[in-house]
């Protein structure tokens, strides 16, 4: 087995504090690698950054289109947000008018991430609900389709029509039949897959012209609307709006838990899917930043893409005691891949 690469290091001062290693691909659309660093056969569970693979069968089989959702629910169906009123109150509507309720959600309630409605909900007592977890757009996304299809309210169970399907679109997708699942932390099942295999899904999303036409018109709804919404994708200082951003709205980001992080490039018919091994954030987004400018799609200097690429250290004084760096054999002066 390959081992990890360092992908990210940390330095205090002149000294080299931490580095963390990991696993990356770059994959075009018609399967071969661009780039690689680690072991690309890796097997992951790729967390949040599958959730456009979970809502294709939301689009695919017509239930979008006939409960009338729009490009804000698909982006929401994709979305890891932060709990901020911009994404609960659409969550909550977008329920009602499935003539449900947050207790239909299976996925738990969550504190909010979004510091303002935080800080709101401490002063007047209040408690976070479903609504404020970051997977209850998806989690709407998986009801709709339940009751397109008349099945049970158990939508998370890995046997009900809703995962089936997922599972099915998953396998097709990464090219790869899944060795299993685990549970995510919103409750549903989250199939396993090579870093490769999420790579290549994400080209086929970047270029779904292979997947036949209900299939690519699914794909590429789902690309469009979180290109159309990057705040409800994730919101306001979350690295996959900030990038989305930087990048003129032409690339869609999307993290996963436990350092992974995907990437789909419709211009260049391009996947990425990266995981740090250690699971940190810090890495998985300084990471992503170096790849995505080394596919010059982001301009290293722009503030938004700088504040993931190289990040500064400031203790509790704010005095500059270091940064977050891409390592240098990875990042290679931000030297072009294609």
């Amino acid at each position: 087995m390959t081992k990890a690469m360092p992908f990210t290091e940390i330095w205090r001062g002149d000294f080299l504090e931490s580095v963390h290693a990991g696993h990356a691909v770059v994959m075009n659309a018609t399967g071969s690698i661009i780039a690689s660093w680690g072991d690309p056969e890796a097997v992951i569970l790729p967390r949040s950054s599958s959730k456009m693979l979970q809502a294709i069968p939301l689009v695919e089989s017509g239930a979008a289109a006939a409960f009338g959702l729009t490009s804000e629910h698909l982006a929401l169906a994709c979305a890891s947000h932060q709990g901020a009123p911009e994404h609960t109150e659409r969550v909550d509507a977008w329920l009602h008018h499935l003539g449900l309720g947050e207790n239909d959600l299976r996925c738990g309630p969550q504190p909010p991430e979004d510091t303002p409605t935080r800080h709101a909900m401490l002063i007047s007592g209040g408690s976070p609900c479903q609504l404020h977890n970051n997977c209850s757009g998806k989690h709407s996304g998986f009801l709709t389709l339940s009751k397109y299809l008349g099945a049970g309210p158990e939508y998370i169970e890995a046997d009900h029509p809703v995962q089936l399907a997922v599972r099915e679109v998953f396998e097709d997708l990464t090219g790869e039949t899944s060795p299993g699942f685990a549970i995510d932390g919103c409750s549903a099942p989250n199939f396993a897959t090579s870093v490769t295999g999420l790579a290549r899904a994400m080209a086929r999303m970047a270029d779904p012209n292979s997947l036949g036409a209900s299939r690519s018109a699914a794909a590429k709804s789902l690309v469009d609307a979180m290109l159309k919404h990057p705040s409800l994708v994730a919101g306001t200082t979350r690295a996959c709006t900030e990038l989305m951003e930087a990048s003129d709205h032409h690339v869609v980001v999307k993290t996963g838990a436990e350092g992974v992080f995907v990437a789909i490039l419709p211009n260049q018919n391009i996947g990425v899917a990266l995981k740090i091994i250690d699971g940190a954030t810090r890495a998985s987004e300084s990471a992503m930043a170096a790849i995505l400018v080394r596919l010059g799609v982001l301009d290293p200097n722009h503030p938004l893409v700088a504040k993931r690429l190289r990040p500064r250290i400031l203790n509790r004084r704010k005095i500059d005691t270091g940064s977050v760096e891409p390592a240098a054999a990875f990042y290679q002066d931000g030297q072009g891949l294609i």
